[in-house]
């Protein structure tokens, strides 16, 4: 399952990895969190003190007093505050959008059992056999006043196949069974154990059959019904019913969703202008009698990890690799 959201899209011959399509709680935080904080200051923070006023034995038209001179000061510090904020958010919004824009995604041909890449600076793309990637976890941590920090991420590497020169991608994850599944979602789309982007990122379990794979408007949709639905058979409560609701018009109902749609158009309408004409015509699809076939390595290694996972499927993943990897290291090191 691909949790952060790196894959961008998926079709019967490729896989983009490294530009994947914007959440919309990003823009509900951008547009709806400012715009909170803005209700807050200038009509809660008036509407408690007031109540303060009232609970301390002040009378009624002195608590009214009290919020509206705490109005007349408040409004405009929220106004001028929160409109600042919101601009910030934009900005960092737009400063990602311009990267995402320039970013030539790594592309996983499982036709050709190829990765094509185009690294950061250069305009030509390097093509690497499937079965020659490297893959792996990192872990850092350290300690800081706030106290211990850990990092994680998922990487992976090879060699030019003409220079030599060794390449490496890594990305930041939120934990080692992020980075993990990450990795894990690529490995079964190139084997053909997964075929769509909903396979391996449904926002949620909210996209029906026919819905584009990108958290839009039948997203919210969905959303809505499958709450209803479950309030009707009990599983929420009112309350639930009462703070989604508020939640959804705190943060603009369905704008955020229909600015996730066309930022996703128009990136897709960019990056088609931007990719290598090499890189396109790569990705083109085949006849299936010219579609690359794995290694009987491959076969015998992958074989032996789904004995591993039959045998114990509570075993880390991590630990099975490793000792397949062990395995057939120490057959290939007595063969030779």
């Amino acid at each position: 399952m691909d949790h952060g959201h790196a894959v961008g899209e998926v079709t019967e011959e490729f896989l983009d990895f490294g530009a994947g399509t914007p959440p919309v709680f990003g823009w509900q935080m951008t547009l709806g969190g400012p715009f909170f904080c803005f209700l807050f200051i200038a009509f809660g923070v008036p509407l408690i003190l007031s109540g303060l006023a009232i609970a301390h034995g002040r009378e009624l038209e002195t608590a009214v007093e009290v919020f509206w001179e705490m109005f007349d000061y408040g409004f405009w510090i929220a106004a001028w505050g929160c409109g600042f904020f919101l601009l910030l958010g934009l900005g960092i919004w737009y400063r990602g959008h311009l990267k995402l824009e320039s970013i030539i995604p790594t592309r996983f041909n499982r036709q050709r059992r190829e990765v094509c890449f185009v690294p950061e600076g250069q305009k030509e793309p390097i093509f690497v056999p499937w079965e020659e990637l490297v893959a792996w976890v990192t872990e850092a941590q350290g300690v800081t006043e706030y106290g211990v920090q850990r990092q994680y991420g998922f990487g992976i590497g090879f060699y030019h196949p003409e220079t030599g020169e060794k390449y490496t991608l890594e990305f930041e994850t939120y934990g080692q069974p992020q980075a993990i599944s990450t990795w894990e979602a690529i490995r079964a789309y190139m084997e053909y154990e997964v075929h769509t982007l909903k396979e391996i990122q449904d926002p949620l379990e909210l996209q029906g059959p026919d819905d584009p794979p990108w958290e839009g408007v039948h997203v919210f949709r969905n959303a809505r019904k499958r709450l209803h639905d479950e309030y009707r058979n009990g599983k929420r409560g009112m309350l639930y019913l009462i703070g989604w609701y508020l939640y959804h018009l705190v943060t603009f109902w369905t704008i955020p969703n229909r600015l996730v749609e066309w930022e996703v158009k128009k990136i897709k309408r960019i990056s088609q202008k931007t990719l290598p004409k090499a890189m396109a015509q790569w990705s083109e699809p085949l006849p299936e009698d010219q579609w690359a076939r794995p290694s009987e390595e491959l076969k015998r290694q992958s074989r032996r990890v789904l004995e591993l996972q039959a045998a114990d499927p509570s075993r880390p993943v991590l630990e099975i690799f490793a000792q397949v990897d062990e395995e057939f290291s120490r057959k290939s090191s007595m063969i030779a």
